[in-house]
């Protein structure tokens, strides 16, 4: 990626410009809800500005300068986000050991998305793209995993590439939904769902974290406490996670479905094949 000086970004005129009006319109605009059954789909300012970002990316407005500026100031606010959660988690720090157990085991989370993610992806017709698309999120740690030991050009490669620019795009937009209908639909403490909303990403933590807390912002602080501390953790034993348990799973059960599959088409070849 082509380096970009901090004095350019801070004489960028246009972008802070454009941002400081998408922020304006984005907040006036507000908050919205939408009632599904018994949850609620929170609209919040962060996904107006998304999209509205998005949307002026493809307009004369935005340059690929401009663009190429904007790399750095999202790295200068999820730094200002993780400062926050720092100071955030200090005095909630007894709540949190309290949950120890709960925040130590979530990366067993990971668990599930495997079990659920790869037979989908087999029975859409991917192949061993499968294993670097479901083994893990596909953050920047796991696209290293994979690219070192399969390569870049493998088909795990463009699995895990795939995942990660598809996440990038939209991952903090869907778990900003998600999560925020699943605190309201479900019996489930919304604490609970600030653990999982620590996924090993910045802005994904932040936007699920955001709906949870416009859903319930009486517990803002012991939300962006337990979110923060839930990602920190992801960050530091994420990887190894997936280097000593998701990885070697996601190729044995990829290399149980296969012979499976196999041994049904020999049978269907049968005779008459």
């Amino acid at each position: 990626m082509e380096k970009v000086e901090l004095k350019t970004v801070i004489k960028d005129w246009r972008l802070h410009a454009i941002a400081f009006i998408l922020v304006a319109i984005t907040e006036a605009i507000g908050q919205f809800s939408i009632a599904v059954g018994p949850g609620v789909i929170l609209l919040l300012p962060m996904l107006y500005a998304f999209f509205l970002g998005l949307g002026l990316y493809f307009t004369p407005l935005i340059s690929e300068k401009n663009a190429k500026n904007a790399e750095p100031l999202i790295i200068l606010g999820v730094t200002l986000l993780i400062a926050k959660i720092g100071v955030t988690i200090g005095p909630q720090i007894e709540a949190i050991i309290a949950a120890g157990p709960a925040l130590l085991l979530q990366e067993l989370g990971n668990l599930g998305t495997i079990f659920l993610a790869l037979p989908l992806a087999v029975l859409l017709g991917f192949r061993r793209e499968s294993i670097g698309m479901t083994h893990s999120i596909a953050r920047e740690p796991n696209v290293g995993l994979i690219v070192n030991k399969f390569g870049f050009s493998s088909p795990e490669g463009r699995g895990v590439m795939a995942v990660y620019i598809f996440g990038t795009v939209f991952g903090a937009v869907f778990l900003g939904l998600i999560s925020g209908l699943l605190a309201t639909a479900t019996p489930l403490h919304p604490l609970s769902f600030a653990m999982a909303s620590g996924v090993g990403s910045g802005s994904m933590m932040a936007a699920a974290s955001g709906s949870l807390i416009g859903a319930y912002p009486e517990l803002e602080e012991q939300i962006v406490a337990f979110a923060g501390a839930s990602n920190l953790l992801s960050l530091s034993t994420g990887l190894y996670f997936s280097i000593f348990i998701g990885l070697p799973l996601t190729e044995k059960l990829y290399s149980i479905m296969m012979r499976r599959s196999e041994r049904k088409a020999a049978k269907g070849g049968g005779p008459n094949a």
